[in-house]
């Protein structure tokens, strides 16, 4: 038998056949690149234009590769803090944006919670903050902002009674902040596609209230 038919018979029954000190394996997956673009991070959550919004922010155009097991992470998170009765709990971080060539301290972060009635509350400098009207709160800062709806999902049990209640942020560095309406309004941008995700993937009624594209309307 041939060398390459020997191979793809071992392969079929799940073994690797080894030369040397190497060994070629069936059905390998391959590493995962070390940096890749604003579209590809945080597998391929800012597609599309929201890619330009987040070079824009961050001053970056290139990223660490980040696991593409995140979304679930939060998604289980957020679902099994509601089971747990408690008013609030942790989902986890769904995006760390490492831009290549900058120090740690500068990365971004987006991350989820179950929240609690009491984060509704608006509050710090309102010389620093922007509200908006989309989801049950929305406001932005030079360094970030943060995003909160309400989820009723068939995988949520109860939801339709007492909706889980998600509350979405945004941060990063302050090498890059700036406290004018473009800036501000790319923050809560980015944290609206993010938050509009999670919904998607928790299969929230109506995207949880959130739009499909983002409202930029402030609050008055």
């Amino acid at each position: 038998m041939a060398a390459g038919q020997l191979r793809r018979a071992w392969c079929i029954t799940g073994l690797v056949i080894a030369v040397g000190a190497s060994a070629t394996g069936c059905g390998e997956e391959k590493e995962p690149p070390r940096y890749v673009g604003a579209a590809e991070v945080c597998d391929g959550l800012f597609k599309g234009p929201l890619a330009k919004t987040i070079e824009s922010v961050t001053g970056a155009t290139s990223f660490s590769w980040t696991s593409p097991k995140d979304m679930d992470r939060v998604v289980e998170g957020l679902k099994a803090g509601y089971e747990s009765g408690n008013r609030w709990a942790e989902g986890g971080e769904l995006c760390v944006l490492r831009p290549k060539r900058v120090a740690s301290a500068d990365r971004s972060r987006i991350w989820f919670n179950m929240s609690t009635p009491e984060d509704l509350e608006v509050s710090g400098d309102p010389g620093n903050r922007r509200d908006y009207t989309m989801g049950k709160l929305s406001q932005a800062v030079p360094r970030g902002a943060s995003l909160y709806f309400e989820c009723v999902s068939p995988q949520i049990e109860g939801s339709k009674e007492r909706p889980l209640r998600i509350g979405g942020r945004f941060f990063h560095s302050g090498a890059t902040a700036q406290n004018t309406p473009e800036h501000l309004a790319a923050n809560v941008t980015i944290v609206h596609g993010a938050s509009l995700a999670v919904a998607k993937k928790l299969q929230c009624e109506n995207n949880g209230g959130l739009p499909e594209k983002p409202v930029l309307k402030p609050r008055t």
